[in-house]
């Protein structure tokens, strides 16, 4: 079987999704890349219940089937183009709540937490465009530009990474920054503000901020397990 740990690394991602509530039924897709081949989720298929035989294998260069049974994802187009675009091996997209409500009225999530710096800082809202469809493909690759994750306007989120499981963290954090984002611009609007008719504004961490952030994690290896030094 082509891509096999790829395939099965899917099939668990699917799974670990629907465990969190990012994706219901049929909505949403993943896909890992090896060289020149690309395994997908199949469209039409529950995620969640996917097995690794079920994935399709097409062609980096013109996503032509390679190996399976079922039609891939009609985001093909979408994935292909991140693809080509990136150094990236995996994409989660799914039509997360948060994600989708957020970017139905923002252009952006700002830097409201300074974990959005792993995935590049703040978070642009890709714009409509019919899924599916190069247009779509061209302003998600846009959006992505230089970032780990995206929001898609009227359609949910997408994340990418160097292997599936992290691409899925990516793609968790983006919700979890979505609900944190929405949960503020509630607060806004009920708060008063410093001056009379003002509102509380979100606070956005400075340019300052963000640099001594970088600096402390990369000092101290943020992010990855260490032995108790003895």
């Amino acid at each position: 079987m082509l891509l096999a740990e790829e395939r099965e690394a899917l099939a668990a991602a699917g799974r670990r999704l629907a465990a969190r509530g990012l994706v219901i039924g049929t909505s949403g897709n993943l896909s890992a890349r090896r060289e020149d081949l690309v395994a997908v989720t199949p469209t039409g298929a529950v995620i969640s219940e996917l097995s690794a035989a079920e994935m399709t294998v097409i062609s980096l260069a013109d996503g032509a089937i390679v190996e399976g049974e079922l039609e891939p994802t009609s985001e093909v187009p979408m994935h292909l183009a991140i693809y080509r675009a990136t150094s990236t091996c995996a994409i989660a997209h799914t039509h997360a709540v948060t994600s989708t409500a957020v970017g139905l009225v923002c252009e952006e999530i700002p830097l409201i937490h300074y974990t959005m710096l792993s995935l590049g800082g703040a978070l642009r809202v890709a714009p409509y465009a019919t899924y599916g469809s190069e247009q779509l493909a061209e302003h998600v690759v846009a959006a992505l530009q230089y970032k780990q994750a995206a929001l898609m306007q009227n359609h949910g989120s997408i994340a990418i990474g160097g292997t599936v499981t992290r691409a899925v963290d990516h793609l968790e954090l983006a919700e979890w920054c979505a609900e944190t984002y929405a949960r503020t611009l509630t607060l806004s609007a009920a708060l008063p503000g410093k001056a009379d008719g003002e509102k509380a504004a979100p606070r956005v961490l400075t340019q300052k901020e963000q640099e001594d952030v970088i600096n402390v994690a990369l000092a101290s290896g943020y992010g990855t397990t260490k032995k108790i030094s003895q």
